[in-house]
């Protein structure tokens, strides 16, 4: 077939060269597939073999009983049960495996763990058997005769006939009413848990400790490099491809987007000091460890030469105490360091840009990554001198995704193109990130030049900082970039069909593309997401699918800006909208051993249940302690991932998951599998972990009748982001022009109102669920679809269709990052926009739309 002359697979799909790897064009046909087909090496045989799931008849037999040859041996034990035991005792048991609590049995605590896939009672108690008396005898006897009607005997009791039909008639509807609402049964009844929910989740937590994939799937996706739209990402997405279909995944293909990136050359980058001439230098750029070039990802092309002036982390305040010291900032070639008040290396390149400077250079400072902290590689966890942070530097906080699409995807049928001059995601000054190693030389050089600096302005103490001024040494910086406006990206999806709403979506994803190797960021996600996958589909193996369907997501092109995920969402906004009930994300899942969590608090509830039942591998005690113990909770979200848009465009719940540690080589090719075996995860404990608490965050999700999404601690943790908005608008300010949040709490105090209603119900279905012996009638199942279908849609109620003024793309008028916020969380950003550029009579307008918007969403939970 066309392309398999290139891509030939057996199971590892083949190591691309180094220049096929980080090759800008893939040369396979199926680089002219649309958004919505599947490459032709993705129907090879490659990992499928007979276990594999034929989609519509194996969904007809999903509950198929395990049989003795399952693969994990304690998977049918019963662990010494009797058999026959008594009915109302298995029931006790079966209900408290669904955490429903029994107030009359104090002693149903005892514990069930090790019973496997015990199944519930059938979906009908059967009917007791019924031996009627033969009536052969009477046939011979029996002649068939025409009934003898007595007219006058009928109308003379005309009106008790019709009494007696009239009779027949309500008894007939009353019973009808019975039936259909299943007071009375007949079979209609229907067991919502077909899998004891304790069972499917030890099932899944025992086959993740008892792997040992995770380093095989880490080793084998950091063998090359793989940035985004080259040849070695295209390589590895056929590799994961062809793991979704092994795991059992269903309808796996690669989804296909030609989005604007661009790519370095050796030849087209240089920073050099050229005058004085007694001071000409030229900075080496690339680590000793080469194996992909150093750049900035969407940086503008520029070959310029300007004083150099240090100007701390870049922030629009660092370059405001430049200018009140008097230092010429106009033409200058701008030096920074990497983190600090000004997070996002594309906003300060904009803060320099805005300033006047020619160019910026980004270097890693070892006070905030390298041997200042702690030993460096190979020695330790910390960047080497040589390493250098890549990295994008597009506005994601203003514009993200594909910036020449903003707003709609990036497909054949797209209405418009913009030209990357008009783009408001793109810098309009050429940027280049530098190791420490080069960049101290820099600073060396700046010695006497402009004012020296201490406090907070000094990183490593062993060389001096100066501003700079207008007699510094001359820089050259050249950046000249290779523009591809249509460079094919492809993401990988595949699923498991839900049984009781297939419509119904539960998203996991994470990123495919790296800037190097990357081991940390985001091969740890990968190879969690990719175990999982093969849990699950051990499970299906067993009979076993969700009420609901649960979508897989290797995405291309996130280190660009979040394409990949950014335009799936562009792609298929009506239907995320109406269909997606969560997004789960993961990208750096595993860098060191604290436990993270951010996202909308409708997943709060689902999360805490997760980390009750999960271990921290570090202290023993479930995570769940070890949060409240540190103080942690559930963070907001900024834009740092590919949660952004499917929760502030589309309105769909997100969660991102992440174990963090002290810095790492972050976007270097020292990110390898030898620093993760060595300091990030040796024993593989965390990423393990990882794959537990995504397995169990996806049950929780994808397979409770009733979906746990939490309108109490949405409505609770809306008091404290209005709290905070004020705290950091008015601050300590005493002038008449402050924010009046009141309009923004009376919103959440009815939306408070409303949580009641739901924790009522969810009460009463339980109640009645022990009460029945697991059992839901028809009546009781439409109720609960209807309140899953308010929470579900709640989110989206939140969604103001002008989006925020200059930045259309953010809708969500509570999560959503703020213009300048970067990666930061931020809350009411529309509120904090009008506020940060002091009009406050918008800012109070937004305010007051705000409120709006969230008493009306309540009302819709009426």
């Amino acid at each position: 077939m066309p392309g398999d002359e290139k891509y030939t697979f057996s199971y590892l799909a083949p190591l691309p060269s180094y220049d096929e790897a980080i090759s800008s064009r893939p040369s396979s046909s199926n680089s002219n597939l649309g958004p919505q087909e599947t490459s032709d090496d993705a129907e090879r045989q490659g990992l499928l073999h007979e276990h594999n799931l034929d989609s519509d008849q194996t969904r007809r037999s999903n509950y198929a009983p395990p049989t003795a040859e399952s693969e994990r041996g304690s998977l049918d034990s019963l662990d010494g049960l009797d058999a026959d035991e008594d009915e109302e005792a298995s029931v006790r048991r079966e209900m408290q495996e669904m955490d429903i609590e029994d107030p009359t049995d104090s002693d149903s605590n005892r514990s069930l763990l090790s019973d496997r896939f015990k199944r519930f009672t059938s979906f009908t108690h059967s009917l007791p058997s019924i031996r009627l008396p033969s009536l052969r005898w009477l046939l011979p006897s029996w002649r068939p005769r025409m009934p003898q009607i007595d007219w006058q005997a009928m109308d003379n009791n005309r009106a008790i006939i019709l009494g007696r039909l009239v009779g027949i008639f309500i008894i007939g509807g009353l019973l009808y009413v019975l039936i259909a609402s299943d007071i009375i049964g007949f079979g209609n009844r229907r067991n919502i848990y077909m899998f004891k929910p304790d069972s499917i989740r030890n099932y899944v937590m025992d086959g993740i400790q008892e792997s040992d994939n995770i380093p095989r799937y880490l080793q084998r996706i950091t063998q090359y490099p793989h940035m985004a739209g080259t040849e070695g990402n295209y390589v590895l997405g056929e590799w994961v491809e062809e793991e979704f279909k092994a795991g059992g995944l269903a309808d796996v293909r690669m989804e296909r987007f030609d989005v604007y990136l661009n790519y370095p050359s050796r030849e087209g980058r240089r920073v050099a000091i050229v005058k004085p001439e007694n001071l000409q230098w030229e900075a080496k750029l690339e680590e000793i460890r080469e194996e992909t070039y150093v750049f900035h990802g969407h940086s503008a092309s520029g070959d310029v030469t300007g004083h150099l002036i240090y100007a701390n982390y870049g922030s629009r305040q660092d370059f405001e105490d430049l200018k009140s010291k008097n230092i010429p900032l106009e033409g200058a070639i701008i030096l920074v360091r990497y983190y600090g008040t000004q997070g996002g290396r594309a906003l300060k390149v904009k803060a320099a840009e805005l300033a006047g400077a020619a160019g910026c250079i980004i270097y890693s400072d070892p006070a905030q990554d390298g041997s200042l902290k702690g030993p460096v590689y190979p020695d330790g966890r910390y960047m080497p001198p040589d390493a250098v942070q890549r990295g994008a530097v597009s506005l994601m906080s203003w514009v993200v995704g594909d910036v020449l699409s903003p707003g709609w995807a990036s497909t054949s049928g797209e209405p418009k193109r913009l030209d990357p001059a008009e783009s408001e995601g793109l810098n309009k000054i050429p940027s280049i990130p530098l190791s420490w190693r080069d960049a101290q030389h820099l600073l060396s050089n700046l010695k006497g030049h402009g004012q020296k600096l201490d406090g907070e302005w000094v990183g490593d103490s062993s060389v001096e900082y100066w501003t700079g001024d207008a007699t510094s040494p001359k820089v050259n910086l050249k950046n000249l970039l290779e523009e591809e406006r249509r460079q094919p990206i492809y993401n990988i999806l595949g699923r498991i069909e839900g049984l009781e709403q297939h419509t119904k979506k539960i998203i996991v994803g994470n990123h495919r593309d790296a800037w190097c190797t990357g081991a940390a960021d985001p091969g740890s996600g990968t190879a969690v997401m990719l175990e999982v996958i093969r849990q699950f589909g051990e499970l299906q193996k067993q009979g076993w699918a969700p009420l609901r369907t649960i979508e897989f997501a290797s995405w291309d092109g996130e280190e660009y800006n979040l394409i990949g995920s950014t335009e799936h969402v562009e792609n298929r906004l009506e239907d995320l909208k109406r269909d997606g009930v969560a997004y789960i994300n993961l990208d750096t899942a595993v860098s060191g051993i604290d436990f993270h969590a951010s996202g909308s608090p409708m997943l709060e509830k689902a999360l805490k249940n997760v980390l009750a039942r999960v271990a921290d591998p570090g202290t023993n005690k479930s995570l769940h302690e070890t949060w409240d113990h540190e103080g942690r909770s559930l963070e907001g979200l900024g834009a740092g991932s590919d949660y952004v848009a499917f929760q502030d465009i589309a309105g769909v719940p997100s969660l991102d998951l992440e174990f963090r540690g002290q810095e790492f080589p972050y976007h270097s090719c020292y990110d390898n599998y030898e620093w993760m075996i060595k300091f990030g995860d040796p024993n593989w404990y965390y990423h393990k972990t990882m794959a537990q608490v995504l397995a169990l965050v996806i049950l929780e999700l994808s397979d409770h009748a009733l979906i746990p999404l939490d309108l109490q601690a949405y409505s609770n943790a809306l008091g404290g982001y209005i709290d905070k908005l004020e705290k950091d608008v008015n601050g300590d300010s005493t002038t008449s022009h402050k924010l009046d949040v009141q309009p923004l709490r009376s919103a959440a105090d009815i939306l408070e109102q409303e949580t009641a209603r739901y924790m009522d119900f969810d009460n009463e279905w339980h109640s009645q669920i022990f009460a029945t012996g697991g059992f839901e009638t028809s009546f009781l199942g439409l109720k609960r679809m209807e309140r899953n279908a308010k929470l579900e849609h709640f989110e989206k109620t939140l969604l103001d269709d002008v989006g925020l003024v200059n930045r259309t793309q953010f809708k969500h008028v509570i999560f959503g990052p703020q213009k300048w916020s970067g990666y930061d969380e931020a809350f009411f950003p529309g509120v904090r926009d009008w506020a940060e550029v002091g009009d406050m009579q918008k800012a109070q307008e937004e305010v007051q739309k705000v409120a709006d918007i969230i008493i009306s969403a309540a009302a819709q939970l009426g």
